[in-house]
């Protein structure tokens, strides 16, 4: 029985993550946002050519065949490195419904591209968990009208996944007439979303979808989620200590100060122990599929919860200097935020695991 990663995971995660520190500076970040970038071409194409974005796609297609574990893996680094790049969307969530729900020709047509990297996807299943006023999807055959909001990966998306009030899925390209994508202004500009309105749009039915796959596509999303917020948090602690260790005050780094000292270490007694949970709820969408979406809502609600602790006490370590541009915290800060509403707030998503669990009706 292993309870550890393997050697080939260590290596998977250790060339992913140099690769994004070196292209995913701070600078590069800040270009990108300050730009309202769909998302960096630059950081993309890279993370595309090692591979990364066809992790779950079967090597028939192009892709590595690994699992969600392995893909939680690649998030905890994307969130580590605030990427501004498509990959909850194109290289988890859209694969695993093409994969789930798609026809053998749909696989060939799209995985391999997806696989490459040359086709981006974004993901419209908000409606799903949770319907705003006057946004659902509904389709007559084949035709979808209605509105989806904060569509994961929409504004660079090449094709969108969509899923109708029924449960059924859709894969629409950004092209088809009567679709009409609005970006959306949100806290974190590292990952924007969009709106996607449908006004009579021909849609290609993924034939095999049910809501069950649905539903495994949000399980896959929100574990994914919680990792970039694991990574994000992760990176927050780190540049708190780092920031703890020169910042002097009385004539003394404030490191040495009890206080400060009691923060960092309450940051990675509350961090530290999240890492087991996420790979367990990531290997648990493959290995254990009845406890899936349990170990999902599980870990997207405690990740949220102990991620906003985290961003909000790295923030308060760094005094004023947390709230420049210079130091660059907010980036971090706001992807949390972001990563805690994606797919369901922590109040949601823990109402959905009291059902799961018998304890709500």
């Amino acid at each position: 029985m292993e309870f550890a990663l393997s050697e080939e995971q260590r290596m998977l995660q250790d060339t992913v993550g140099r690769f994004l520190a070196d292209a995913s500076e701070l600078d590069t970040v800040r270009k990108s946002a300050e730009a309202h970038e769909a998302f960096s071409k630059t950081i993309w194409t890279g993370f595309a050519e090692l591979g990364v974005a066809g992790i779950l796609i079967p090597e028939e297609y192009g892709g590595l065949g690994l699992g969600m574990l392995e893909a939680a893996l690649m998030s905890e680094m994307t969130g580590r490195h605030v990427a501004p790049i498509p990959f909850i969307g194109t290289a988890v969530m859209a694969p695993l419904a093409l994969r789930l729900a798609g026809s053998d020709e749909q696989k060939a047509a799209w995985l391999p591209r997806l696989a490459s990297g040359e086709v981006v996807a974004g993901v419209a299943v908000t409606e799903v968990i949770g319907a705003r006023d006057g946004a659902s999807v509904t389709a007559q055959g084949d035709v979808l009208s209605g509105s989806a909001l904060f569509v994961i990966d929409g504004p660079g998306a090449d094709i969108f996944i969509v899923a109708d009030k029924e449960g059924s899925l859709f894969l629409v390209e950004a092209s088809a007439k009567g679709l009409e994508r609005i970006d959306l202004t949100t806290i974190d500009l590292t990952r924007p979303v969009s709106e996607l309105r449908f006004e009579n749009v021909a849609a290609e039915r993924l034939p095999n979808s049910n809501p069950a796959a649905v539903q495994q596509m949000i399980d896959a999303g929100r574990t994914v989620i919680a990792a970039d917020t694991l990574g994000a948090g992760q990176m927050m602690i780190e540049k708190a200590v780092d920031y703890a260790k020169e910042r002097k005050q009385f004539g003394r780094v404030i490191g040495s100060f009890q206080a400060v000292k009691h923060l960092c270490a309450e940051m990675a007694a509350e961090l530290e122990p999240c890492r087991s949970l996420v790979w367990y709820a990531a290997y648990a969408q493959d290995a254990i599929p009845e406890e899936g979406a349990l170990m999902s809502c599980h870990a997207k609600a405690h990740l949220s919860e102990v991620g906003r602790f985290v961003a909000r006490t790295s923030t308060e370590v760094h005094g004023g200097m947390g709230f420049t541009d210079l130091v660059g915290l907010h980036y971090w800060f706001k992807r949390i935020g972001l990563d805690r509403q994606l797919l369901g707030g922590p109040e949601r998503v823990r109402e959905e695991a009291a059902r799961l669990q018998g304890w709500a009706a």
